[in-house]
């Protein structure tokens, strides 16, 4: 069975401090995972192991099969990230945003329009793609973030926090738009947030506390393990909160 993303044993310190210790996870093809985490849990470490800002020297983290220490080329090319902290450029247009990214990844001209076309059309922001992103509501940018992290067709999906600070019509759309992707294009996505309210029934969770993974699975086993009566009521439990 093909595994979109797979970390063992992988733990990371700052100092004497620990952010992250032996941490496991899988997550297939078509997942949409939820990383539940107060802040400060370890939730932007590992995406930083992952996606190499950082380098792991323990335990293994492999993208489809390839190490990303080992064969970085390989492995993060099947990523896309939208990070925790606003990465466009405000004084580009939406447009100019994507065409740099896309010439990153050498992309072809004519394929890069068609690319940016086509995700500006998904996340219904056709009438803005020649407006500055200053001028946008952060919602709006978030989405152009998703948009762009698509742009070289990846088969995994990293979000760090991706809602943080949104009205909640902006929340829900972006995490329609999200979780479609999952159904459509078979996009595996690990969704870092904090935000228990971002949890649907029936999805899978790895509930992580001050660095460790301790407890995952899906919505309602986690819920009958804990003998609670919902997600929140269960998080709150294991964290001691």
């Amino acid at each position: 069975m093909t595994v979109a993303l797979e970390i063992k044993n992988v733990s990371h310190n700052f100092g004497d401090f620990t952010a992250l210790d032996d941490v496991s996870l899988n997550i297939s093809p078509g997942d949409f995972t939820v990383l539940l985490g107060l802040n400060g849990a370890g939730k932007t470490t590992l995406y930083s192991l992952i996606t190499r800002l950082y380098n792991n020297n323990s335990g293994t983290i492999k993208i489809y099969g390839f190490d990303v220490r080992l064969n970085s080329v390989n492995a993060l090319k099947h990523i896309g990230v939208v990070f925790q902290q606003p990465t466009l450029d405000l004084d580009l247009s939406v447009k100019e945003n994507l065409q740099y990214h896309s010439s990153l990844h050498g992309i072809a001209s004519s394929e890069a329009e068609q690319r940016i076309d086509s995700e500006i059309y998904r996340i219904k922001l056709n009438d803005k793609i020649k407006s500055k992103v200053r001028s946008l509501s952060g919602g709006q940018r978030r989405r152009v973030e998703i948009a762009r992290s698509l742009l070289h067709k990846p088969k995994l999906l990293l979000l760090d926090e991706p809602t943080v600070g949104l009205d909640i019509g902006s929340r829900q759309m972006i995490l329609k738009h999200v979780k479609n992707l999952c159904k459509k294009d078979n996009l595996a996505v690990l969704w870092a947030t904090h935000l228990i309210d971002e949890i649907d029934k029936g999805e899978k969770v790895i509930v992580i506390n001050k660095g460790k993974v301790i407890e995952s699975g899906n919505v309602s086993k986690i819920v009958k393990k804990t003998r609670t009566k919902n997600i929140r009521e269960a998080f709150n439990k294991l964290v001691g909160i």
